[in-house]
């Protein structure tokens, strides 16, 4: 008989002990392999070849590339630079809600970042891109006569560029943007203005054009304004109404409201017909 050979209860133990060593190999294996995958190394691979995506124009693989760089790399700058990148991606890609939702999740998240004011410009030259449209440069319709909720974002977003980074590489470029939405949306207001007095509902009138004169005081559009205001109030017989308005109009400018740079009549130059008559 074998002095040697091992009792029941020793052949377990040796087994229990070789099952736990090769246990303990696997899960090693396998720690190894998610600290390969999320590496420094790894993660800085995968934001290059997002980058190289995103000057192929390949902006559908940039986005599933950053989204995974942006999870992986939490809490870090590249974190907050693929989440940058990722708005402009989807920018790009024609996803306008969710490149703006990218942008309002990192103003939140990152407010003292260096890229902050990056976000600010980013955000509004989204939605003044959008506010344009190409389809309206096809149709030569006059950017005033749109829906403007997407030019007041943009002039909200840039107008929180210019007062948090008055110095900002971007600041000069946001207030020329700021001048031409704000311009834009006084227009869309003297539009509806002009459209009431022309039919007759002349409070209306008075209503929009204060509107145009109350926000966007200084644009060119508050003068025709202050003179849809004065014709209105005094077809109303508003008359207390109507010279203040005037001396209003007559402080700031002194010759009148000067000509529409479109050359066309102003509103109160038209006779007003009533409102129900469409033609």
């Amino acid at each position: 008989m074998n002095s040697y050979a091992p009792t029941p209860l020793q052949a377990w133990r040796r087994w229990r002990t070789a099952a736990a060593v090769a246990l303990l190999c696997v899960l090693s294996a396998c720690a190894s392999s998610d600290k390969d995958e999320f590496s420094n190394a790894a993660v800085d691979k995968l934001y290059a070849e997002a980058k190289n995506d995103m000057a192929a124009g390949a902006w559908d693989r940039a986005v599933k590339s950053l989204e995974r760089v942006e999870g992986r790399a939490a809490g870090t700058p590249l974190a907050q630079q693929a989440s940058i990148d990722l708005a402009y991606s989807r920018y790009k890609l024609g996803e306008r809600p969710e490149a703006t939702a990218t942008l309002d999740r990192f103003i939140k998240l990152y407010p003292s970042s260096a890229a902050l004011d990056y976000a600010y410009y980013l955000k509004g030259l989204i939605n003044f891109n959008d506010s344009l449209g190409w389809i309206y440069e096809v149709m030569g319709q006059d950017v005033a006569e749109r829906d403007q909720q997407a030019s007041r974002d943009a002039y909200q977003a840039f107008k929180q560029l210019v007062d948090q980074f008055p110095q900002s590489r971007y600041a000069a470029d946001a207030r020329l943007r700021m001048d031409y939405i704000a311009n834009a949306l006084a227009e869309y207001e003297l539009r509806v203005a002009r459209y009431y007095f022309r039919r007759g509902a002349f409070l209306a009138a008075a209503n929009r054009a204060q509107q145009a004169v109350t926000d966007y005081e200084r644009t060119p559009a508050a003068a025709e304004g202050l003179q849809i205001m004065i014709a209105s109030y005094d077809r109303l017989g508003l008359k207390q109404l109507r010279d203040d308005a005037q001396r209003v109009l007559a402080l700031n400018f002194p010759n009148g409201a000067p000509p529409r740079p479109d050359g066309r009549a102003l509103a109160t130059d038209l006779p007003a017909r009533p409102w129900w008559k469409l033609w």
